[in-house]
């Protein structure tokens, strides 16, 4: 049965869910790693460093997408910049109204439950349309705490339902410590987020789907002290199938003709590198919202090559939906010299 217009909105922040599993197995893969022989390697190159690297890898994509999850969820919430003839109920009930002076075009609506770790600001003045999510360091999800501020700004004009609208979300000192180790990340920069087909979330049981691209450039700072510079591309396709399948492909194309790049710039050593997604990754609402299936290839300047192939029973097998159960992932880690280690483990 399809779900509710109200159902489909509170799901649109439960996409990272699946990127939560995905960052624990990575690092668990990598943690193994280290009785491999990879570690004979020169500093840089060493299993801890590619541990760390993988991690990190990681860690700042699934936020990264999680900051785009948050922005699409609050220009889904409010008529003023979706398009939306009307609201849904369940949202309205959780907003109120800060100020309200349409003659002077300074209108303000605030959310605080909208996003479980921030409040939201709509806000109207002189024709400018912005969203201020600013996040309060509550760790609502378990895994992780942020501060820090996001503004979208809208132009006039622009309703996020048309084909082509385009929003640029700037990323303001977002600082995500994970729990678990008390890692922290600093990201700042600036996305452009295109509803290049057009169409919201809501009225997705009724669309064939719903295409979004994904643009921008950041800076990370890493707990070494190290800032580094990487840049995203991407496009994501919700469509419906049993509930929401999102599909995420790399749409940058490099010098030696990949056209599938999603992410590339230069690790915390000093190591260029670019993350193609070789094949979509999916994301079903059917399967809990877990990663179904999927490839990354991570190339490094230094030739070393990590392969990720998800969706898998423990035989390496591409398997259904397990439900509560276990998905498998295996790791091909490639080296110059042409020696390859192999891993299958659960995410």
């Amino acid at each position: 049965m399809k779900p509710s217009i109200i159902n489909l909105i509170k799901q649109t922040t439960l996409y990272r869910l699946a990127g939560v599993l995905v960052i624990a197995g990575t690092v668990l893969i990598f943690s193994c790693n280290k009785s491999s022989g990879v570690n004979q390697d020169t500093t840089g190159n060493s299993a801890t460093d590619l541990q760390t690297q993988a991690d990190d890898q990681a860690q700042v994509s699934n936020e990264s997408d999680a900051i785009v999850d948050d922005a699409n969820t609050a220009l889904n919430s409010q008529s003023s910049v979706s398009g939306s003839g009307s609201q849904v109920s369940s949202v309205i009930s959780t907003m109120s109204t800060v100020s309200a002076n349409s003659t002077a075009g300074n209108d303000r609506i605030l959310s605080t439950s909208l996003i479980c770790d921030a409040s939201v600001v709509w806000g109207d003045s002189a024709g400018l349309r912005t969203i201020t999510i600013t996040y309060n360091g509550t760790n609502c999800w378990g895994n992780r705490t942020r501060t820090g501020v996001v503004v979208i700004t809208i132009p006039d004009g622009v309703y996020w339902r048309n084909a082509g609208a385009a929003v640029t979300v700037n990323i303001e000192n977002l600082t995500i410590t994970r729990l678990r180790d008390n890692k922290t990340i600093v990201i700042n920069g600036t996305k452009t987020i295109t509803n290049t087909s057009g169409g919201l979330l809501v009225d997705l049981p009724t669309l064939d789907s719903i295409t979004h691209t994904i643009t921008g450039s950041l800076t990370i700072g890493f707990p070494n002290g190290t800032r580094r510079s990487w840049n995203v591309s991407k496009q994501r396709v919700f469509s419906y199938n049993d509930g929401v399948v999102i599909t995420t492909t790399g749409t940058h194309s490099d010098d030696n003709g990949n056209t599938d790049v999603a992410e590339w710039g230069t690790n915390r050593f000093g190591v260029s590198f670019e993350s193609l997604i070789t094949q979509p990754k999916v994301i079903a609402q059917s399967c809990d919202y877990r990663l179904v299936s999927g490839q990354n290839e991570v190339l490094r300047s230094d030739n070393i090559t990590s392969t990720i192939t998800y969706g898998l029973d423990s035989n390496g097998n591409p398997s259904s939906c397990p439900g509560t159960g276990t998905y498998y992932f295996k790791l091909v880690v490639t080296k110059p010299n042409g020696n390859t280690y192999t891993y299958i483990l659960p995410y």
